[in-house]
């Protein structure tokens, strides 16, 4: 692949700098929309484009702004850009480098749903890039991008920005918009959706930084273009941010169906001291360990393959391990940090990280026996599709997959 489209910055300098993102062709896609575009007409462009949702969950976007009534209204839109997965960096490389791009493609998804209101959702970490946000949308207003009667129409359009107070559970959708709402940042119980009664109980979409920066590629060069990457079912680029144990971690954008050999050998130059590699976690924290065996490794990653192997590809934040990490000192990790996330709205997440966590503290401190094995396994197998939220169900991806793929790194821990 020759053409960055997400990560154009870095043949770009500058790109950051408004000036120079319209001497490189920004906003025209927004004037041109804003003076001709048919809304339904759009929606059927990014259905065509096969664009799938690049936060997590992988929904087709186009099928996901469908769904907006056309009897509610205001509608609203919503950039998530509470970017919390552990192992995951790749959206805050676009706020800081190639942010207009992902301001036009938000204001490009504002006007093809009619929203006059968008808001971007910055978690707390985010404060330094929020203010710039505040300063770039200001100088939008002052150069007629945004604002009142844009282009001599009638439509108009609000760019907010709203900090977070860095809770991981507010990059779940609806726990978003209770927190911009002022109100404590938990779950909703659906439905309704938030496509029906979201923001302000108003048709909402809410799309993750790096989806919305690919609109204005689509909206300019259209949907077969944006297909010349990636697999029929999973087209398109995707940033993969690679970490852990190898010798070039970063991000890396490459098409959907990339193998994990090639990102981790090719791109991420291989094992930090040659060592053998393990273990994959595809998605951060919230993953499924796979072991990193030959025909795992020429797996396709893309939507697809990878949930085949019982590991959603999630947000792609790939974090690998070598023969050097204890995957029990692992699980006691991340138990800890999805206890100290757990919003506590819900009985199975908030007492099942509690002793998730507490179990595996018994296990790493050599106190544990081997029924303490099976029991941290128990209680994660009984949080599963009883949790409000995702990050219940997420808490128990690496227990149960790191016991079933590596109950000997745990049985190593045991009391003597």
């Amino acid at each position: 692949m020759s053409e960055k489209i997400l990560l154009r910055h870095r043949d770009i300098q500058g790109l950051n700098l408004l000036k120079v993102y319209v001497e490189n062709g920004g906003f025209e896609t927004w004037k041109k929309t804003v003076k001709s575009g048919k809304p339904e007409d759009l929606v059927n462009l990014v259905k065509a484009s096969g664009l799938r949702g690049r936060g997590g969950a992988g929904f087709p976007t186009g099928v996901k702004w469908s769904f907006l009534p056309n009897d509610i209204w205001p509608h609203y839109v919503v950039a998530n850009a509470d970017e919390s997965e552990p192992g995951t960096f790749k959206d805050r490389e676009l706020l800081e480098f190639n942010p207009y791009q992902f301001l036009e493609g938000l204001m490009l998804t504002a006007f093809t749903v009619q929203a006059n209101d968008a808001y971007i959702y910055f978690r707390g970490e985010f404060a330094q890039i929020a203010r710039k946000f505040e300063e770039r949308i200001s100088e939008l207003t002052a150069k007629g991008y945004l604002g009142d009667a844009l282009f001599g129409t009638q439509y108009s359009l609000r760019v907010h920005t709203h900090l977070g107070a860095g809770a991981y559970v507010c990059g779940e959708e609806t726990a978003l918009l209770e927190s911009i709402e002022g109100k404590l940042g938990q779950p909703r119980l659906r439905p309704p959706f938030p496509a029906v009664a979201g923001l302000f109980d108003k048709p909402t979409v809410i799309n993750n930084v790096e989806t919305l920066a690919n609109i204005p590629f689509i909206f300019a060069k259209g949907a077969d273009a944006f297909r010349k990457n990636g697999t029929d079912k999973s087209p398109g680029t995707k940033i993969f941010s690679l970490s852990g144990r190898v010798k070039k971690p970063g991000n890396y954008e490459l098409p959907l169906g990339t193998t994990f050999r090639e990102l981790i050998f090719k791109h991420g130059e291989g094992i930090l001291n040659d060592a053998k590699i393990k273990a994959i976690m595809p998605a951060g924290a919230s993953s499924t360990l796979i072991a990193a065996t030959e025909q795992i490794l020429d797996t396709p990653m893309d939507y697809e393959a990878t949930t085949a192997l019982g590991a959603p590809l999630g947000s792609a934040s790939v974090i690998v391990l070598d023969e050097t990490v204890n995957v029990s000192r692992l699980v006691n990790s991340t138990t800890h940090f999805f206890k100290h996330e757990s919003c506590g709205k819900c009985t199975p997440c908030r007492e099942g990280t509690y002793w998730m966590s507490h179990i595996s503290d018994r296990i790493e401190a050599g106190k544990a026996k081997k029924e303490d094995i099976d029991l941290l396994k128990s209680v994660a197998a009984q949080m599963q599709n009883k949790c409000l939220c995702a990050l219940g169900e997420f808490s128990t991806m690496t227990v149960i997959s790191g016991l079933n793929n590596f109950r000997a790194d745990f049985e190593a821990r045991l009391e003597s």
